[in-house]
């Protein structure tokens, strides 16, 4: 009976998992969406974890999936995690700032849904119910973001802002899922006994996702539906030949997935203008950017030579795209964006964890991928439950949209999910499958049996426990970014920082105290005792801020360009050493992102501050080199040959600049003034004031 009650409380834990992922969320809180379908995936696991190893205690068996896909899994983590302890700055790599889907932790869970996926829904009617009840969720996305579109207000439900704005991550993201949902139904239709209003509803929802796709126009997801539909076409067509040769059953034409196949070849082949017609419609527009797939393996390639085994380390793509992002990037407008993933999910794994990451990742999809055009070849001769096809097409799906598109994580781990349920189920098809392993009837066997299960509990709830602790923390740094006056963000952000330290909330503690200091310092003779000794606490906790960024993760330069800025304000002030310490701050800085013109624009703004004027147009050259048309650095160049003397390379400079941005109101006013040579004193001051602000 106990045994019974506990299964029973593993299953649906860890069906509520997979069907609640797409939906789930915290409304009118501070907690970002996917840190709270982390949330789900963590509490979820655990209960899962737990009450199956309550079970195992007491039937004493344990039934594994021989699965040569689900080693390579294993490999995969492994590599992960060497890559994350051997990669330095380990607890970036581990967990990230809240659980990030590029860390140890995320794909160490990742792997855990996909295994005891494998375990808990191995038999044909478990799979069933995670099938439709995947089916069920994904109709209320379907329709919830439909309803959005036309009144997003009313459905913020104070978390999301405008139209595209969705509970699954980006809105090409949402456009993959769209597109599997699509063809999750269609597989319903195609091979399941659905007749009546069922089969209507299920073809209307077929209609409304493919309308949702259209709306999000990203032109790979059409062509990832149309050759999915294909491959459910030519498959049914083929049993069905089968069938009637072997009964002489009446062929029935699968219509249906006929007319999602054209339907999504029209979408891949028409052009802009087609594909445009209900985004523009809808008023719907689609601003992500990400970089390409060429500057993706530069920066790969750039990784594999300086760490060719273990890379950078996870969850560190955006301390590698600093490093070794194409100096050509500088010629668009995406100069100074700091990626934290490349063009895909996987290509950024790639990058980040060496060759060793590579081919373990290479084992694992080529396992899977073996396996599944086994059990599809094998259905077709021998009539292989359908179920099981469906949920290899539908992982298959979902990694090839995380190989070409940062898919986010639910789409992520609803691929290990599903592969979890397929390798199951293929397992339990085959003789000599799957692994029994009998315990209790040995003792020595059984000791260190349980003593293995109570480790895993303690494990499960310790982890748990960690992470619910820090995710307490989010919801106080976001207060923090919110909040109107100083002394609340400093309440917040300290708190945040009780519960969890990293970077991110060490920067937005530095950045605080800056402020409360900048407040204070206009203030200048009017200040009180108690105000300066406050002055010189706050100067102190932002310097201490930013140090221990720069200690918590050095290979992050906008650590080293926190710190830089705070001893700018140092120096500004006065402090001695203020000003040479910015300088040392951004030099590190600049060494790890050295294409970064806004960098050098600092040292040269700070020598230009310091009377060294050799040096500051040094740095501005240098700035000018990595990018011609950076307005700001040519208008302190002019500036610095103005306060030499020299006019003519004044105004050349300030000519350029304005060449660049000629619609510039002060742009124009300072060539001007440069012309006749009469330029306000007051004019000029407050200009330079602008630019070194602008340019900490």
């Amino acid at each position: 009976m106990y045994l019974n009650i506990f299964d029973r409380i593993s299953f649906w834990s860890l069906f509520l998992v997979v069907v609640l992922l797409p939906f789930f969320f915290l409304p009118f809180t501070n907690i970002p969406i996917e840190t709270s379908k982390g949330f789900l995936l963590v509490v979820g696991l655990t209960l899962c974890i737990i009450f199956w190893a309550i079970a195992r205690f007491l039937d004493g068996k344990i039934i594994l999936p021989k699965s040569m896909c689900l080693l390579g899994g294993a490999g995969v983590v492994f590599a992960f995690f060497l890559s994350a302890l051997l990669g330095g700055a380990s607890e970036v790599s581990f967990f990230g700032t809240m659980f990030d889907i590029g860390t140890f932790w995320f794909i160490f869970s990742g792997f855990i849904l996909m295994l005891m996926s494998s375990i808990i829904f191995r038999d044909p009617l478990s799979a069933k119910v995670v099938l439709f009840g995947a089916v069920l969720s994904s109709a209320v996305v379907l329709i919830f973001q439909s309803a959005r579109l036309f009144i997003p207000e009313v459905l913020s439900l104070g978390v999301l802002v405008g139209k595209t704005d969705n509970i699954l991550g980006t809105w090409n993201a949402f456009g993959f899922f769209a597109g599997m949902s699509g063809l999750m139904m269609l597989l319903v239709v195609e091979f399941f006994s659905t007749r009546g209003i069922k089969k209507w509803i299920l073809e209307a929802l077929i209609i409304l996702s493919m309308a949702l796709v259209a709306a999000v126009n990203f032109p790979f997801v059409w062509g990832l539906i149309g050759v999915s539909s294909l491959i459910i076409f030519v498959y049914k067509i083929s049993i069905i030949s089968n069938k009637s040769q072997s009964e002489g059953e009446k062929r029935h034409f699968p219509l249906f997935s006929f007319i999602v196949i054209m339907v999504a070849l029209l979408f891949s082949i028409s052009g802009a203008f087609i594909r445009g017609i209900l985004p523009n419609r809808l008023g719907l527009s689609n601003s992500e950017i990400s970089p390409s797939f060429g500057a993706t393996m530069s920066v790969t390639k750039a990784v594999l030579k300086a760490d060719p085994i273990f890379g950078t380390g996870p969850n560190k793509f955006e301390a590698a795209w600093a490093m070794y992002k194409p100096a050509v990037v500088n010629t668009t407008q995406f100069w100074d964006v700091s990626f934290n993933s490349g063009s895909g999910l996987l290509p950024t794994f790639a990058s980040t964890t060496g060759s060793l990451g590579i081919l373990t990742l290479f084992i694992f999809f080529t396992s899977l991928i073996v396996g599944g055009i086994k059990s599809i070849f094998s259905g077709i001769k021998n009539g292989l439950n359908w179920v099981t096809m469906t949920f290899f097409l539908l992982s298959l799906y979902l990694f090839i949209s995380s190989f070409f598109y940062p898919v986010g994580a639910v789409i992520f781990l609803l691929a290990f999910a599903f592969a979890g349920v397929f390798l199951g189920l293929s397992a339990g098809s085959v003789q000599n499958g799957e692994i029994s392993l009998s315990f209790l009837n040995d003792h020595r066997r059984s000791f260190f049996s349980i003593l293995f299960f109570v480790l895993i509990i303690i494990v499960s709830v310790a982890a748990s426990f960690k992470y619910l602790e820090r995710l307490a923390s989010v919801s106080y740094f976001r207060k923090a970014l919110t909040v109107t006056t100083i002394p609340d963000a400093e309440n917040l952000i300290n708190k945040a920082l009780k519960l969890y330290t990293n970077d991110l909330y060490l920067r937005t503690y530095a950045q605080v105290y800056l402020l409360k200091l900048d407040s204070l310092a206009k203030k200048d003779a009017s200040l009180s005792d108690r105000e300066r000794t406050d002055a010189q606490s706050s100067l102190d906790q932002a310097v201490n801020g930013a140090q221990a960024a720069t200690a918590y993760n050095p290979k992050n330069y906008l650590n080293f360009q926190a710190l830089g800025s705070v001893y700018q304000m140092a120096g500004s002030l006065g402090i001695k050493d203020g000003y040479s310490k910015a300088i040392e701050a951004y030099t590190i800085a600049s060494t790890l992102n050295p294409n970064n013109p806004r960098l050098k624009l600092a040292m040269a703004s700070i020598s230009f501050a310091l009377g060294k004027t050799k040096e500051a147009k040094d740095y501005g050259n240098a700035a000018i080199t990595l990018k011609p048309d950076y307005v700001d650095a040519l208008v302190v160049l002019s500036q610095i040959f103005k306060s030499e003397g020299d006019n003519e390379g004044a105004f050349f400079y300030a000519q350029t600049a304005l060449s660049t941005a000629p619609t510039d109101e002060n742009l124009i006013q300072y060539v001007d003034s440069l012309k006749t040579g009469k330029e306000n004193t007051s004019t000029d001051q407050k200009k330079n004031t602008s630019i070194l602000e602008n340019n900490p």
